[in-house]
């Protein structure tokens, strides 16, 4: 699980968060749609905030040793 941490902790992780953020605001938007596709794009921006202000969600549950 350390592993999983320190890769998403990184750019690449930072980059996938993002681009994960973006991917579920589209599907939220176009793909669902209606109420439940608002609150899939809602949910898409957590993935986009943490990765621009850096720390991975991960870690604030696993607390990496």
């Amino acid at each position: 699980m350390n592993g999983l941490i320190n890769l998403m902790q990184g750019a690449a992780g930072r980059i996938l968060r993002v681009v994960l953020g973006l991917a579920l605001i589209y599907v939220g938007l176009a793909v669902v749609g209606g109420t439940a596709g608002i609150v899939v794009a809602v949910i898409g921006l957590l993935p986009i905030a943490l990765g621009v202000w850096g720390p991975c969600l991960l870690s604030f549950v696993c607390k990496p040793s």
